[in-house]
């Protein structure tokens, strides 16, 4: 199971509106067993919360971290004024496991939503509390989670980019389908279309091959003497890294190593990332 996730689910009649005026990605038309990647960001367009957003009877279900949970549901609430909706935490109601892997994704007695930002990161289970999964079928660990969404390149808030500080941008929510640029309005859109349109994203988190020790959660990367950046979560000898890519590039074309802790980083691009890396001229 998937541990560390909370679950809040916002129903009733103008449930879709709400959300949708609120978070980076339009949600109301969601269809059964489809999910949505979406942020709830500050009036200054940093993410408060990121989440997987599908749809439940009567509304939505928000899948978000844990500790969360209780300010998501506080600010949902100040926001709520007279729209119709209830917003309940349904954590210890569901279990959360997470499935992925070639061929046919089994049966489950619960719903079974695929991951949107990629199809390579599977599907979310969620199961009513005590039914498990189906005899013989066996959910990954949360290591073995870890593992895989790192080698996808796939960032996780409160590892590989801090809440409360990061952009959109930043943590790579518009490269993962976690931004809707044709939306209305929702909170800190303008800051958010603002860094699309004039490019000005530097810092973005990036995979990178370690040569040496996993560094801590935090450390600094630089090169020689300059700050480049702050090492996210590692495993297998890869991992994620905060960076400023333009001084990533000055480092290269200097040919000065990235060092975190006692790590050699090497930059390696995601099949998925369509700005430009440090060696390329222009966003593929």
């Amino acid at each position: 199971m998937l541990d560390g996730r909370g679950l809040l689910n916002v129903t009733g009649p103008t449930a879709g509106a709400f959300l949708d005026n609120l978070l980076t990605n339009n949600v109301s038309g969601l269809a059964p067993g489809r999910a949505a990647y979406a942020a709830l960001l500050t009036p200054q367009g940093k993410i408060i919360v990121d989440m997987l957003v599908s749809p439940v009877s009567g509304g939505f279900r928000l899948d978000a971290p844990l500790p969360l949970i209780p300010d998501l549901a506080r600010r949902l609430t100040l926001y709520r004024l007279r729209s119709k909706i209830e917003i309940e935490d349904v954590t210890d109601k569901t279990e959360v496991a997470v499935l992925w892997g070639d061929g046919l994704l089994p049966r489950v007695d619960g719903d079974l939503v695929s991951d949107p930002r990629l199809s390579a990161l599977g599907c979310r289970a969620y199961l009513a509390a005590g039914d498990g999964l189906p005899e013989g079928v066996t959910p990954a660990s949360a290591d073995h989670w870890h593992a895989h969404r790192i080698a996808l390149g796939a960032p996780q808030g409160g590892l590989d980019f801090v809440y409360g500080d990061a952009f959109p941008h930043e943590a790579c929510l518009d490269q993962l389908n976690g931004v809707d640029f044709k939306k209305g309005c929702y909170v800190g859109q303008e800051v958010v279309s603002r860094m699309e349109h004039r490019g000005t994203a530097r810092t973005r988190v990036a995979p990178v091959l370690l040569d040496g020790l996993p560094p801590e959660i935090g450390a600094a990367v630089t090169a020689g003497d300059k700050t480049v950046g702050r090492m996210g979560s590692s495993t297998d000898g890869r991992g994620l890294a905060l960076l400023r890519l333009d001084r990533a590039e000055d480092a290269r074309s200097a040919g000065v190593p990235l060092i975190a802790g006692n790590a050699m980083l090497t930059l390696e691009k995601p099949s998925w990332a369509r700005f430009a890396f440090p060696g390329e001229p222009t966003a593929a």
